[in-house]
């Protein structure tokens, strides 16, 4: 008698994650520039964090700007996706500095996963298909060519938040 084996199909996640370690070392080299470096002299120009914000402090609104645009670069040469950050409007602090919240955003969002699911569906590959997990999308598919395209299509695609695909399973 012949034994089957049922096989699994090809899968692999797509996830939205923020390294929190490499966001606090930018934050870290921000500060310490700021605090070195002469247009920022008298300006108290702090950025503090949050597990799930940064919070940008300054003198004036330029200066803060200047900042964040500091912040910006050290995150960038660190590999972090300048998509996962939402920044709020700048706003008048105590003694007429300025301030701006930053909100860190993790995790796929049912608004994002419904754009993803209607991404992956619209692309009409035979076989594949993309499921919610929680804050991520599984996507399975019968052959590895498949996901792989489907990898590529959303790695094109502007979906406003950054997007890691992992977990990929022949």
């Amino acid at each position: 008698m012949a034994r089957r084996y049922c096989r699994a199909m090809p899968s692999f996640d797509i996830v939205s994650e923020v390294d929190m370690q490499e966001v606090r070392n930018a934050v870290d080299q921000a500060n310490r520039e700021a605090a070195t470096r002469f247009d920022f002299k008298n300006t108290d120009s702090s950025i503090d964090i949050s597990d799930d914000a940064l919070v940008l402090h300054s003198a004036t609104e330029d200066r803060l700007r200047a900042l964040r645009q500091v912040l910006d670069e050290k995150l960038v040469k660190r590999s972090v996706s300048l998509k996962a950050f939402d920044a709020g409007k700048i706003e008048e602090a105590s003694k007429g500095t300025a301030r701006q919240h930053i909100a860190i955003r993790a995790g796929i969002s049912q608004e994002h996963a419904k754009r993803l699911n209607k991404f992956i569906k619209d692309l009409g590959l035979k076989g594949v298909s993309s499921q919610t997990q929680g804050d991520q999308l599984r996507v399975t598919g019968k052959k590895r060519d498949d996901l792989q395209a489907v990898i590529t299509a959303c790695k094109e695609e502007d979906f406003g938040i950054p997007l890691q695909f992992n977990n990929f399973r022949d």
